[in-house]
């Protein structure tokens, strides 16, 4: 018997779980968090082996990150041999710092570019920027539409092209969204103060001849419709639909009211709804609303009724019912420099990591901003009803070129989430005698790189 307990005791090697297959394993360790895989790494020889390999971290990033980043982070990397996704995976986990770089230097070329401008669009859709529209100079409206050719060479000098296809007319505030291969734009306000509630459709094409072209169409939608607004939010969400809260609208009033358009698969018509439900955010303007994935998307500060600028977060799910709106609760004196977070005007992008991306804007006193937040949101659906950790915000580093503080810019990130693109705004500049204030539009474009350090 002894002799039988001693053999059992040899062929188990010790332990229980270096006896399970492999795949049982791997599909083990896809349910632990980051902390727990490391740990389980440090065992044995046997069981690093597989919990340090790239099939595993790649699934990792997979189910954290999405397929869709993952994919265009793998087509952005350019060194041969394995991808090293743990280390990926770590550096993302760790991000404290941005590197800058400014791609409006022309290299003293010819080279015929947007004016400055502010409150305009700006998406990355087809390997292309698309820039749209916009306030300028004297109050007055834009109504340009242009192009700029990205590829996969991220930091390179862009040539801008400026595209005639039956745009929208003139307007600033507006919202512009990517939905699969389409841009689909709302609102905004013109130079006479005339707010719009027109929706439009937007695809970008090559032509070997005629280079890029961008056709606009206004969109067929029902007799319901959002009221006119500016300076509202908007983003896609489920990949076909497009989710619009709040802005300026008739009268300066500001809006807290929540609609969803939903496109139909050709894209030539669309259905708007309004989504009542309490509680809901309170009315406001020139906040950011962000999908972080599925039906869930984070909305963040802005401009309030009294004229406050805002620093709330709130989570709306849509992914049942008529939806539901959820107050992110979090106190200012848990995160070192929270003083800085409440802001309007700013930009909010989810970037690699599941994280949301928070740039510039201005506070109450109209000071702008040149710094980067990151809210950690990837823990959001399960912590809902609880407040969210001090830790959850972190100010990042900005290495490279520095950039003025601004407002009311925009910004889009490329389809991995690591590089991010900055356009216009308004900026502080030096008062002229003529001038009433030291504002100025910027026409500057510069771009902001997670630092991996691959």
């Amino acid at each position: 018997m002894a002799e039988a307990r001693t053999s059992t005791s040899t062929t188990t090697d010790g332990s229980p779980i270096s006896n399970l297959a492999p795949d049982h394993l791997f599909s083990i360790l896809l349910l632990l968090p980051f902390d727990s895989i490391v740990c389980f790494s440090m065992t044995c020889k046997k069981l690093r082996t597989l919990a340090c390999s790239d099939a595993l971290w790649e699934s990792i990033c997979r189910r954290d990150w999405g397929p869709t980043l993952v994919d265009a982070l793998k087509s952005s990397y350019y060194r041969e041999g394995e991808f090293p996704w743990m280390k990926i995976y770590n550096h993302v986990l760790h991000l404290d710092s941005v590197a800058c770089h400014n791609l409006s230097e022309t290299g003293g070329g010819e080279m015929v570019l947007p004016s400055p401008r502010a409150s305009h669009s700006l998406n990355f859709v087809s390997d292309c920027l698309v820039l749209f529209g916009g306030g300028c100079e004297g109050g007055r409206h834009l109504d340009d539409t242009w192009v700029a050719y990205i590829g996969q060479d991220f930091r390179r000098r862009l040539r801008w092209q400026r595209v005639n296809s039956g745009s929208p007319s003139g307007r600033f505030g507006h919202t512009c969204v990517v939905i699969g291969d389409f841009l689909v734009l709302f609102g905004g306000i013109n130079d006479h103060g005339n707010r719009q509630n027109d929706t439009w459709v937007g695809q970008v094409a090559g032509h070997e001849t005629l280079g890029i072209t961008l056709l606009w169409r206004l969109l067929d939608v029902d007799s319901i419709v959002p009221p006119a607004r500016g300076a509202h939010a908007a983003c896609c969400i489920d990949d076909r639909k497009m989710v619009v809260y709040g802005g300026i609208g008739l009268y300066g009033v500001r809006l807290g009211d929540t609609w969803v358009l939903e496109l139909s698969e050709n894209f030539c018509l669309g259905r708007w709804h309004e989504v009542v439900t309490q509680p809901s955010p309170p009315a406001r303007s020139g906040h950011s609303l962000t999908c972080i994935g599925g039906s869930l998307a984070v909305l963040f500060g802005g401009r309030g009724l009294g004229y406050e600028v805002l620093n709330d977060v709130w989570l709306l799910d849509l992914s049942e019912g008529n939806g539901t709106w959820v107050e992110l609760f979090y106190e200012l004196s848990d995160i070192p420099d929270g003083v800085c977070l409440p802001r309007v005007g700013h930009s909010a992008n989810l970037v690699l990591g599941g994280r949301l991306l928070i740039h510039g804007g201005e506070d109450s006193c109209r000071n702008r901003k040149n710094d980067f937040w990151v809210l950690d949101i990837k823990a959001i659906p399960s912590i809902r009803f609880q407040p969210i950790e001090g830790k959850s915000w972190k100010r990042l580093n900005s290495k490279g070129y520095k950039p003025n503080g601004r407002s009311f810019h925009r910004t889009c990130a490329d389809h991995s989430g690591r590089y991010l693109y900055v356009y216009g705004g308004m900026v502080d500049g030096l008062i002229q005698p003529a001038e009433s204030s030291g504002l100025r539009f910027d026409g500057e474009l510069f771009l902001a790189e997670l630092m991996l350090q691959l």
